[in-house]
């Protein structure tokens, strides 16, 4: 009996994992963007001999060149490979994590896609799951705010936008890697381009602010290892609100 419930249970996830993009495409817009961007995807997937059914992604913002990066692989590979680059047509706020409610800052550190919101006031969007672990240990208590996304239109006040057009590719992408079964799609928000230089110099400039260093400090050695290796680094946070990574 036992046995039986539990093989009840991994048919019933694999039925409604397999059944999230169906789900998706009951809204118009997402149904909308299938019509519009999916052939486009599927040859763009195809180019780089990764499949729907096995996709895996995952997102590289950089705040100060306005780009999101999209990683993928099939979940069979070991390696990422870059698979897009979208422009993030509006920004706010300055280099730096966000802290608290209302400051206009995009965040900075390890996040994952949380939602989906096919009903978005901005077309289309991803919510990103702002506060983390560490945002609540070191921004602002009960003023950290919330409600971050990559989306559509070309407006923020911490999100990152990508226009209407383009937020229709991006949101199949992760549909798509949603229904797959990847149920957690990273995104890691980096300051800039963190190169040994450009770290030197956010040092140099930001001395002061010995949290942010910190943080880049950190987010450094993600940058570094996916670079090297195209793997996802492993993930910890402390009880300081800061971070272990490794390979």
């Amino acid at each position: 009996m036992k046995y039986i419930l539990s093989l009840s249970v991994i048919i019933l996830f694999a039925f409604t994992q397999m059944n999230f993009k169906q789900s998706q495409k009951e809204y118009p817009r997402a149904r909308a963007a299938y019509d519009d961007k999916g052939d486009f995807i599927e040859k763009t997937l195809s180019n780089k001999d990764l499949k729907a059914n096995k996709l895996r992604l995952y997102l590289r913002a950089f705040k100060e060149e306005k780009e999101i990066e999209v990683w993928a692989k099939n979940s069979t590979d070991k390696k990422y490979q870059k698979l897009i680059t979208y422009e993030v047509c509006a920004t706010s706020g300055d280099i730096g994590p966000k802290r608290k409610q209302g400051d206009l800052q995009i965040p900075e550190g390890m996040y994952h896609i949380n939602r989906f919101n096919p009903n978005s006031n901005y077309h289309l969007s991803m919510g990103i799951n702002y506060p983390n672990p560490s945002d609540k240990i070191l921004g602002e208590k009960n003023k950290l705010g919330g409600d971050i996304f990559i989306h559509g239109n070309c407006v923020t006040i911490g999100c990152l936008p990508i226009t209407d057009d383009k937020i229709k590719e991006l949101y199949i992408l992760c549909v798509e890697a949603k229904n797959s079964g990847q149920n957690t799609i990273p995104v890691t928000i980096f300051p800039s381009r963190l190169t040994d230089a450009k770290l030197k110099s956010l040092k140099e400039v930001y001395k002061t602010q010995k949290d942010d260093v910190a943080l880049w400090k950190e987010l450094k050695m993600v940058y570094d290892l996916f670079n090297e290796n195209k793997e996802l680094p492993t993930i910890g946070f402390l009880d300081s609100g800061r971070h272990t990574v490794s390979k």
